[in-house]
């Protein structure tokens, strides 16, 4: 029965409708739990599950707006809009529902309820979820390391499921940190070459003199130290896929060199004057940007067109949504059992003040972050303060910003005081020239 899945929070200053729906449901459904404060809604959908948020319409003056049930529904979907809300209304607040569902709402109970009614929506919405889960159901790919379930992951996945199963070379773009050897190496372990060699060479660090030895191999005696036959990387990968990462960065005379052996389809080691036949499916990553590969004074349109059949960009981190929160969770757990601590419970400010923060490093960056915040804190909860980021990232990011948008330079100003004074606000409203009240409307204007 799709009830005993469910896993529902109820939010309501009344303790008595708290007491009255946790009876009603605990027999029922999977778990419920009840939260007087409306201000602990964050914590509560960062650190647990739900299926099903029970939403009351009006508290204590908590917020002054009048419609505090539109503004902490506002708040749920802006985080996770793929929690179900029903509110919780008093007659005179019909409209207000009504409002509710228009902006997101699932159903609405008026009070005082009928037991059949609450039991009947969440069904319903757990039967709609089902459903919809078996339509949208995410893409998984065997045999893979790859964390992420945001929409930008998701495409990435179906892209990958079409062509691993094929020959065709592959150009993984996109910035560092990103993953780009994760998903050269998904494409070779779901590929029908997945039980031959995966061989790796990052090709941007090659000297010239070591770029054909390392590729093609040599012969005894072919220079000063070569003391016996090597095989190559090319000759290795035999049967496989080789991976060239940092493709990007060799130079114009590499890339003849290396568009001959892709042409022919066969290496001439050093010292040799015998060609060996080779078969491989390649695989090339770089983080350089397309329109610098379209530049024919720095990389050969030739070499592009035969090393890009299909290409695959990876998202950075700051556009995959809650995907920071899942790979948050996953690398502390990692980190905890890597260092012999016991398991973290994670503060409400952590995940926010991690969401915040634009990684210019990508998921690379938030793997340090973590792991350094896993090895310094003493006791078991992370907490915004165990976060420090990367002095030689944020120089970086400041260096880059090419926004000219008004919004966005002042939303980046506001991170980095908050950042400068580790989320004091008085400290940071005085340093940013305003008031506590203006600094508290640009945060909830930006959502910080």
């Amino acid at each position: 029965m799709v009830l005993k899945d469910a896993s529902i929070l109820v939010i309501d200053d009344d303790f008595d409708v708290l007491t009255a729906l946790r009876l009603l449901l605990k027999p029922l459904v999977k778990e419920v739990v009840i939260e007087k404060n409306p201000s602990n809604i964050n914590f509560q959908i960062e650190n647990n599950k739900f299926d099903i948020i029970i939403l009351d319409m009006n508290f204590n003056g908590l917020v002054n707006t009048g419609n505090e049930g539109i503004f902490w529904l506002n708040k749920i979907k802006d985080k996770q809009p793929e929690i179900a809300v029903i509110l919780i209304t008093a007659y005179a607040d019909i409209d207000l529902a009504i409002r509710g569902l228009k902006e997101g709402a699932s159903d609405f109970l008026v009070k005082p309820w009928k037991n059949e009614k609450i039991v009947g929506s969440i069904k319903s919405l757990m039967e709609a979820k089902k459903s919809d889960t078996k339509r949208k159901k995410p893409i998984l790919l065997e045999h893979s390391e790859i964390i992420g379930q945001s929409d930008a992951m998701n495409d990435v996945f179906l892209k990958l499921k079409k062509i691993a199963p094929t020959d065709a070379n592959v150009l993984i773009l996109g910035e560092n940190g990103t993953g780009k050897d994760l998903i050269a190496k998904a494409l070779h372990e779901n590929s029908n070459r997945s039980d031959k060699p995966f061989v790796k060479v990052d090709v941007g660090s090659l000297t010239a003199s070591l770029f054909e030895s390392e590729l093609f191999g040599y012969k005894k005696g072919a220079f000063t130290d070569a003391r016996e036959d090597r095989k190559g990387r090319f000759e290795a990968a035999h049967g496989g896929t080789l991976f060239l990462d940092e493709i990007g960065n060799i130079s114009l005379g590499q890339q003849v060199r290396l568009l001959t052996v892709l042409q022919n389809r066969q290496v001439t080691p050093l010292g040799s004057n015998e060609s060996i036949p080779i078969d491989i499916r390649l695989i090339c990553a770089t983080n350089i940007e397309p329109k610098v590969l379209a530049d024919e004074k720095k990389f050969r349109k030739d070499l592009i067109y035969r090393i890009n059949t299909v290409d695959i960009i990876i998202p950075p981190l700051r556009d995959r949504d809650n995907d920071v929160t899942l790979l948050s969770k996953h690398f502390i757990s990692v980190y905890a059992d890597k260092y012999n601590k016991s398991p973290f419970s994670l503060h409400t400010g952590f995940i926010s003040k991690l969401k915040n923060h634009p990684f210019p490093g990508n998921v690379r960056e938030l793997q340090y972050v973590l792991e350094r915040a896993v090895i310094m804190t003493d006791g078991h909860m992370l907490k915004p303060e165990d976060l420090v980021f990367s002095s030689i990232e944020r120089s970086t990011r400041v260096n880059k910003a090419t926004t000219t948008n008004l919004d966005d330079l002042e939303k980046q100003a506001i991170i980095h005081v908050l950042e400068k004074n580790k989320g004091n606000v008085s400290k940071s409203a005085k340093d940013l020239g305003i008031t506590r009240a203006a600094l508290y409307r640009r945060l909830e204007k930006y959502g910080l």
